[in-house]
């Protein structure tokens, strides 16, 4: 694991230390946590901006005809009618 330092200013520093103890977990927890959802979604809008650029091909279309398919049957019923 690599040790990240950075400065921010009081007011958040002491929201950070407030919100820790709120959470009951300590600060280096709270700040992993919050960047790494940071690094998803900008990861997810990078995504994105990559699929507009690159339409699914023909094989991967195909898949989305499947979506339409809607929810499986429950055939749970049946093995009451059979016992």
């Amino acid at each position: 694991m690599t040790m990240l330092s950075f400065r921010v200013g009081d007011h958040e520093a002491s929201e950070v230390q407030r919100w820790a103890e709120q959470l009951g977990v300590n600060r280096s927890e709270l700040l992993r946590e919050a960047v790494h959802r940071h690094l998803v979604k900008l990861r997810g809008e990078h995504d994105a901006e990559r699929w507009q650029h690159a339409p699914l091909t023909a094989g991967e279309a195909s898949l989305a005809q499947t979506a339409e398919w809607g929810p499986a049957e429950d055939w749970s019923d049946w093995s009451r009618a059979t016992g």
